[in-house]
């Protein structure tokens, strides 16, 4: 984590992504936006994992219904992926396949929950039932770290590599877009925040440059408390 969630607005380390529940309301118009990245001046070369969203202001749309559910995997000490993107409702999947115990929570942003002690082999499920940005982390292991983005849109996209973000089947109308991307200042994110008009022959978005943030901070644990120093010989922590 380069900040901790509750300074942050939407930060996170940088991580891969899986997109559930995509747009299938209606007709409309492909809309594309390119998001470059910059540290200390210099243009990053891989872009990916930015994620731009549209939240309609003059109607009313309903999150598409949840196909499949995305799995946040805890093995090797780390979530994998580090980011899942679910409709409101939407259910994620956290399966434990490292030999030793995991204890899943979220305390911060988004939806809260504490999984408790699960061991090796075993899985637990959570339903994100509030649009937002849920922080994840595991009360043992300090390092891990992820997060679920829950919307209440169908209109969202996610860069690759070359930055490129494309929204289909996006109708003309007023919307509040927001960004989101794991190591851009707060700042930034915030100033890409604003309401845009969306008509039958908008094409572009436009270019959404984002300075990376080198700030490096930790997290408390589920009690507010700082992490245990790592005991490497305990059956509950793993072995390194």
């Amino acid at each position: 984590m380069r900040r901790p969630p509750a300074i942050l607005a939407a930060l996170i380390v940088p991580c891969a992504l899986v997109l559930c529940g995509q747009s299938v309301l209606g007709q409309g118009t492909t809309v594309k936006a390119r998001v470059e990245l910059l540290h200390d001046g210099h243009k990053v070369r891989n872009a990916s994992n930015a994620v731009i969203w549209l939240t309609p202001l003059n109607a009313t749309v309903e999150p598409p219904v949840q196909s499949t559910i995305p799995r946040l995997e805890q093995r090797d000490k780390a979530f994998h992926p580090q980011l899942v993107v679910v409709p409101v409702g939407g259910k994620v999947e956290f399966p434990n396949r490292d030999p030793f115990f995991h204890n899943v929570f979220s305390l911060y942003e988004g939806k809260r929950f504490d999984l408790g002690l699960y061991e090796s082999g075993t899985t637990r499920f959570v339903q994100f039932d509030r649009p937002g940005i849920s922080y994840i982390f595991c009360n043992i292991h300090a390092q891990m770290s992820a997060v679920v983005i829950a919307l209440s849109t169908p209109y969202f996209g996610v860069s690759g590599t070359n930055g490129e973000i494309t929204l289909t089947n996006v109708p003309a109308g007023r919307y509040q877009m927001q960004v989101f991307h794991a190591s851009a200042e707060p700042e930034d994110l915030h100033a890409y925040s604003r309401e845009i008009t969306v008509t039958e022959t908008t094409a572009s978005l436009g270019e959404v440059r984002l300075h990376e943030n080198d700030t490096v901070a930790s997290h408390k644990n589920k009690y507010g408390r700082d992490y245990d120093p790592p005991s490497p010989d305990s059956p509950v922590y793993g072995q390194p």
